[in-house]
């Protein structure tokens, strides 16, 4: 009884420790976020004389792009995998009180942020190639009214697919992926924290292309489809919500394509 109330402090300790490491890190990814979006808003008030300028980007341009990309997904996902975390915390503890080898969860971490590392350069390039065709504005906004309805209209279609299910499915089952898919050791918890990063990039990277609709640096925006894929992973029936949202989005597709054919 006393090894057991024992276990259990530290469970709720190591817990406490992984919660408010997250916490740290997502309110710093979301107040760099916030700054770019404050310092875009402020170029703004110049875009005449900043235009010329960022018709031509160079090597550091797009690095800085990258960052941004990359820091904004720590911001957006960190939250939605933090059931995930806490549960790999509370089974890797479990595991260490039977004589196995314990793995800090920041290995879990870094397997899934940098899949996600991964995907903000394939956003950094789809960003250099639609501003490069003149299909963004300098606020990285799609000029496009065609263009936007058809992401759209993607984005809502993909609610719907059995890719988004299943990766969906792995996403709000965090007991379930690392009953099947658990590993030994840090190589092994790398391994998983990438395999779900992979779950969580088929679950929500047409949800990230909507940023290009309505302004890669909106923060309203940024936030409201972080809260999004919150829900849908942590909600009683969030796969409900996201099939429901994803006909919103076909609607407003639908409609913004009707109005950029009539005009």
């Amino acid at each position: 009884m006393q090894s057991s109330t024992a276990l259990e402090a530290v469970l709720k300790r190591d817990r406490l420790i992984v919660l408010v490491g997250l916490a740290g890190i997502t309110a710093l990814a979301w107040a760099y976020v916030g700054y770019l979006a404050w310092d875009m808003g402020r170029m703004d008030m110049t875009m005449d004389m900043a235009m010329p300028r960022m018709q031509m980007w160079g090597l550091l341009d797009l690095i800085l792009l990258f960052v941004m990309w990359a820091v904004m997904m720590v911001a957006m996902m960190v939250p939605s995998a933090t059931p995930m975390l806490l549960m790999f915390t509370t089974i890797n503890r479990r595991r260490q009180a039977q004589q196995q080898p314990y793995v800090p969860t920041a290995v879990f971490l870094g397997g899934y942020l940098l899949v996600w590392t991964g995907f903000s350069i394939i956003a950094m390039l789809a960003q250099w190639g639609l501003h490069s065709a003149a299909l963004l504005s300098a606020m990285m906004m799609s000029t496009s009214p065609i263009l936007g309805g058809l992401v759209l209209l993607a984005a809502g279609g993909f609610q719907w697919t059995p890719l988004k299910y299943t990766c969906l499915t792995r996403c709000r089952s965090p007991l379930g992926f690392l009953m099947t898919d658990w590993r030994e050791g840090q190589r092994g918890a790398l391994i998983m924290g990438l395999r779900h990063g992979m779950y969580c990039v088929g679950c929500c990277w047409f949800l990230m292309a909507l940023l290009f609709v309505a302004g890669v640096m909106n923060l309203l925006w940024v936030a409201a489809i972080a809260a999004f894929v919150l829900v849908e992973k942590v909600v009683p029936r969030g796969d409900l919500v996201g099939r429901v949202a994803g006909s919103g989005l076909v609607v407003a597709g639908l409609v913004m394509l009707g109005q950029a054919l009539v005009t």
